[in-house]
């Protein structure tokens, strides 16, 4: 009895201990199965378009603020007083040189003109009789010469109608944008009131900046500067016009004006825009597209393209010190050297090390030339 008492504990035991057995050679074997399935996968590999450094001659840049300014702006006022019969002035509208814009009441001068036109050609008449008369003698010299004039008057009368007529009717004087007018017909206007303002349009405009007198006493006419009128927009060339002759004694800035030339799409004159100015001689850069960069918390970096000791082409991460955006391009003060591959179409998905199919020769050298040609 004892005896099978003993014997039922260890039989017990040996059926455990079996189960956990064929457990492990079950569990060891999915594992051995498991490491062989991702052994026999492929490598990740990510595709992207590698791009060689260029090296171009650099000059660097200080950033000023500068306002636009149109070549040719007025505040239109009207020289005599009167009742507004037509007004033109439709904001933002852009009128030629000598397009009505306002029209004002010319009823009485209109009938001046036409009495001054009756009175100069009867006096033209009069003085044609007398002066026939004088060559037989009939009349006398002063006679003539009170015919005379008594033409010229007349023909000053029509003069003087005709200006004030001409006053009266306000014009463009050059090609312009219409601003804001609040006019209407039948309202009288005071000798001098305020119509609108018209900006030229069509030449360029302006633009008005400051810049230190060490930057300015390197500045020239005739040098080009950059022009940024918004975080989006590509910058406009500008070409400097007039440097002041004086230093502000306060700030110890001087003024410079620079020439953007005659596009339609230049910047609204009064806006504020941001300016590149050069300062001191050109030096070396290495230049990458914009796309090769990746910024982050811990500092500027690309990706270099290397072949590893199988030949394949990784990616690694590399530090670089980033400088002056320049158009497409990003200049790379330290941390990559002319003609090296950097990834760039696709460089935002890797990272270091990962295994890269790179975009054939002729892809990527048309796109390092492209972005060369678009410095």
């Amino acid at each position: 009895m004892n005896r099978h008492k003993r014997i039922a504990p260890l039989a017990l035991l040996s059926v455990v201990v079996g189960f956990g057995a064929l457990l492990g050679a079950w569990k060891y074997s999915a594992v051995k199965e498991a490491a062989a399935a991702s052994a026999s996968q492929p490598e990740p590999m990510e595709t992207v378009t590698a791009v060689a450094a260029v090296a171009r001659e650099q000059r660097p840049t200080t950033t000023a603020v500068g306002t636009v300014l149109a070549l040719r702006s007025v505040s239109l006022r009207n020289e005599l007083p009167g009742t507004v019969q037509r007004v033109n002035l439709t904001p933002g509208e852009i009128v030629e040189a000598g397009t009505v814009l306002v029209a004002l009441d010319v009823s009485v001068e209109e009938a001046e003109l036409a009495a001054n036109k009756a009175q100069a050609q009867l006096a033209d008449t009069v003085y044609r009789r007398l002066s026939r008369l004088r060559e037989s003698g009939a009349v006398s010299q002063d006679e003539l010469d009170r015919a005379k004039a008594e033409l010229d008057v007349a023909q000053a009368g029509i003069r003087r109608a005709r200006a004030v007529i001409a006053r009266k009717t306000i014009r463009a004087p050059f090609r312009a944008r219409v601003g804001i007018a609040d006019l209407h017909p039948g309202q009288y206007l005071d000798q001098g009131t305020l119509l609108t303002t018209l900006q030229g349009v069509g030449n360029g405009v302006h633009v008005d900046f400051t810049v230190a007198q060490q930057v300015a006493a390197q500045l020239r006419e005739g040098e080009p500067v950059e022009i940024l009128a918004g975080a989006t927009a590509q910058p406009a060339g500008a070409t400097i016009v007039a440097l002041d002759a004086r230093v502000d004694p306060e700030t110890r800035n001087a003024a410079v004006r620079a020439l953007i030339g005659g596009a339609d799409s230049t910047p609204t004159p009064g806006a504020s825009v941001q300016v590149r100015v050069p300062v001191g001689p050109s030096r070396p850069a290495v230049t990458v597209p914009v796309s090769a960069l990746r910024r982050g918390p811990e500092g500027d970096r690309v990706f270099v393209i290397e072949q590893d000791a199988g030949g394949n082409s990784r990616a690694r991460q590399r530090r670089v010190q980033a400088g002056a955006v320049l158009g497409d391009s990003v200049v790379i003060e330290q941390g990559l050297e002319t003609g090296e591959q950097v990834a760039a179409t696709g460089s935002f998905k890797l990272y270091d090390g990962v295994l890269v199919s790179v975009a054939t020769e002729q892809l990527a050298s048309t796109a390092a030339t492209t972005s060369a040609g678009s410095l």
